[in-house]
């Protein structure tokens, strides 16, 4: 499926959907267009049953150089337009955020601004040992707003989401790795099989279990600490579900479960 003009492409193979942001030649800086595309895209994403993760990747050699700087004199030209542009990157943001199901960022060369908003907005990010990262609106006078924000805190803390916001710095993937902005950081040439062996073994347990256990953990940054009525109603569903019928069945048989919940 193509999305943005063909800015973004959507492709399919089994268990997993792969968005592609392809505009190689602006190390896929994304356009307003492709902002709003991406809510579009949650939703195919969303509704095809057969697809249980959704990986994000940049085409070329870049993951994401960041916003279109390009169409900032035009975006921001009024309060209104401003206004307009920063809706359609939050919902665009959100949309990836708020999925059920699991999403990962494979990262290679440049991650910076709007490209990370986006790479947070996943629940894993494996990074290539040569990408670069960084948070720049510091450079441009401009504001990262508090959703993106509180996703960097969630991920490197309060005092390394300062550094990262207030120096605008850009740092390797080591780096990254050391305060929590990525997972994992594989060789250039590996990054795409990691990231399709994490993957499968994501798709391989219970999707039930797998998306319920982002939400509750969805809840936990929010700030809930104990159970309530929604929660324990999720544990007795997943006593009564198919796919523990089947787990179970399949430890006391020792083979390997074939969980059919989508």
């Amino acid at each position: 499926m193509i999305f943005a003009q063909g800015a973004i492409r959507l492709e399919t193979h089994g268990d997993l959907a792969t968005l592609t942001l392809d505009r190689a030649e602006r190390r896929n800086a994304i356009s307003q267009a492709m902002w709003l595309a991406l809510p579009r895209v949650a939703e195919a994403v969303a509704a095809e049953p057969a697809i249980k993760l959704l990986i994000i990747s940049g085409a070329g050699e870049h993951f994401s150089a960041g916003a279109d700087i390009s169409e900032f004199e035009q975006a921001y030209a009024s309060r209104q337009s401003a206004e307009a542009y920063a809706r359609a990157a939050y919902d665009g943001v959100e949309a990836i955020a708020r999925l059920e199901k699991p999403t990962l960022a494979r990262i290679k060369g440049v991650c910076v601004g709007g490209g990370v908003a986006l790479a947070l907005a996943c629940d894993l990010r494996l990074a290539a040992s040569d990408a670069r990262l960084g948070v720049t609106p510091a450079r441009l006078g401009i504001f990262y707003n508090l959703a993106d924000t509180k996703r960097l805190v969630d991920a490197v803390g309060s005092s390394a989401a300062k550094d990262i916001l207030f120096t605008g710095r850009i740092m390797d993937a080591a780096e990254a790795l050391d305060l929590g902005l990525v997972d994992a950081v594989h060789a250039p040439e590996d990054l795409a099989a990691a990231a399709s062996a994490k993957a499968a073994a994501i798709c391989a347990n219970s999707q039930w279990t797998v998306r319920k256990a982002k939400a509750v953990i969805d809840l936990i940054l929010k700030g809930a600490s104990d159970d309530d009525p929604a929660t324990r109603a999720w544990f007795l569903d997943a006593v009564e579900g198919e796919d523990f019928r089947e787990g179970r069945a399949a430890f006391m048989a020792k083979r390997r479960p074939n969980f059919t919940y989508r």
